[in-house]
């Protein structure tokens, strides 16, 4: 049984993060905390651990159940940890992502967005 396992590690087993890449750039960012302090991709994580993940504009916060290295399904991956995220940030979060048919649109002909000015969308939709 694990006693320890790095936290960018364990976001991506229980399918917090798509990549672990992903967790990892979350971390190094200083989005996922413990308490207030901002947790390094390294950071050995225990059982009990009370983690906050500030991903799309949301603060996400879980407790660690159990600890997993290596990515499992989600039915599996469900129990390894426990959703303490405050009700009115889950509504907040369902309200953005419910109702959500329809993509953005970019003007016809204006072809993909260059890498300035998916930056700059990005940092758009960070303030919402």
């Amino acid at each position: 049984m694990l006693k320890k396992v790095r936290i960018d590690k364990w976001l991506w087993s229980v399918r917090i993060f798509k990549s672990r890449s992903m967790a990892t750039e979350a971390c190094k960012s200083g989005k996922v905390k413990i308490g207030e302090a901002n947790i390094k991709p390294s950071y050995l994580l225990e059982r009990n651990t009370i983690i906050s993940v500030r991903k799309n504009g949301f603060i996400l916060t879980f407790k660690v159940v159990d600890l997993l290295e290596k990515r499992v399904s989600a039915t599996l991956a469900e129990p390894c940890y426990e959703n303490l995220t405050p009700a009115e940030e889950l509504n907040k979060y369902k309200d953005w992502f419910i109702g959500k048919a329809t993509p953005e649109r970019r003007e016809k002909g204006a072809g993909r967005p260059t890498k300035r000015e998916r930056r700059e969308i990005d940092e758009f939709k960070d303030k919402f």
